[in-house]
């Protein structure tokens, strides 16, 4: 159990800035999920705090301590691979004990710790067998084992669920979490699956282009982003984004339809003519809508007891989650509450409001 530091952290691969200026606080035992899409340097800095990458400058502490020089091996860290990196001529008992093998532990001490773990992770069964003949899910639940019986200070996972299917990934989420809770220690999670970030982390890092954009609670990053990248990024459809401009007399238009900004929009609004409004695909059709506009239907996707339609709003691909008993024809009205409005600079991408 320890609080992980990274202090201004930089990394540069030739003359290309990956990490730019990173500086970060997990606490102890808290799970952090570090979220982006490919490349954008999530993966690097998991690597950096275990030691298998080297830091450009800056400084990173676990427990307090500086690591920057310190070996991997004795950063009392354990790391999960995305691809398990299992012995294949091992059996699933050999593979658990391996690191404690290395440290010497007594046999005692090592069949406690791994049937432990093995009964933990529900591999008892499992022991004998050797990785090719355990089905994607197991040889992850097997590299976990592995993490676990070194009774690390720090857990860190390199995108873990990547390989596994669907319904797989639910449930090892839901593993992982309990696993959390149930150890008590640091955890620090990559992935580059926003449903993942929400569901398993107690607090998230969103970050693009080696930056971090935006650290917080999934509800508090979700409902709050501060500019339009985490906004699109977190959500599934993806937020909406439509470029409006707003007239003289504070009125906004959509498709031709107009609605008048409200006193509290009016005022952090006041300086701009142009600006680009942010909404949620769930808002839609709310039993509090107070605006409509017409759209033309260019797809209408059915997921059981929801509905996603794909539709144009000025000029911008959009889409909404409706009620499967929607009625859905070429042209449908669409409505929304215009509080549940977010608006964004069109030149900084910040957030407005």
């Amino acid at each position: 159990m320890a609080k992980v530091e990274l202090k201004n952290i930089i990394k540069i691969y030739d003359t290309k800035k990956i990490i730019d200026d990173v500086s970060l606080t997990i606490e102890d035992k808290e799970f952090l999920v570090l979220v982006g899409s490919s490349g954008c340097g999530k993966s690097t800095i998991l690597r950096m705090i275990a030691g298998l990458e080297d830091i450009t400058s800056g400084e990173i502490y676990i427990d307090g301590k500086c690591v920057n020089n310190v070996h991997p091996k004795d950063r009392d860290i354990a790391f999960v691979f995305q691809n398990y990196a299992l012995y294949p001529h091992m059996s699933v008992y050999d593979n658990m004990a391996f690191p404690l093998k290395m440290r010497k532990l007594s046999q005692k001490e090592i069949d406690e710790k791994v049937k432990s773990a093995a009964e933990m992770l529900n591999l008892t069964d499992l022991l004998n067998r050797k990785p090719k003949q355990l089905s994607g899910g197991q040889r992850q639940r097997v590299a976990l084992g592995r993490a676990i019986v070194r009774n690390p200070k720090v857990f860190l996972m390199d995108e873990p669920l990547s390989n596994l299917d669907a319904k797989l990934r639910v449930q090892m989420r839901s593993s992982i979490k309990k696993l959390h809770e149930k150890l008590q220690t640091t955890f620090i999670y990559v992935t580059h699956d926003q449903t993942e970030a929400m569901t398993m982390g107690d607090r998230i890092a969103v970050i693009d282009g080696g930056i971090i954009q935006q650290t917080g609670s999934p509800d508090e990053v979700y409902n709050n982003p501060v500019n339009k990248f985490v906004g699109g990024f977190l959500g599934s459809p993806s937020m909406n984004f439509i470029p409006v401009e707003i007239t003289d007399n504070s009125f906004v238009s959509i498709n031709g339809s107009e609605f008048m900004l409200n006193d509290n929009q009016k005022l952090k609004l006041k300086d701009y003519k142009s600006v680009i409004l942010g909404l949620r695909a769930e808002k839609f059709n709310s039993q509090s809508s107070n605006f409509e506009f017409s759209a033309d239907v260019e797809i209408s996707e059915m997921l059981g007891a929801n509905r996603i339609i794909y539709f144009k709003a000025n000029d911008c691909e959009c889409s909404c989650v409706l009620s499967s008993d929607f009625n859905v024809d070429k042209k449908i009205k669409l409505g929304f509450n215009t509080l549940n409005l977010m608006f964004f600079d069109s030149k900084t991408n910040l957030r407005i409001l």
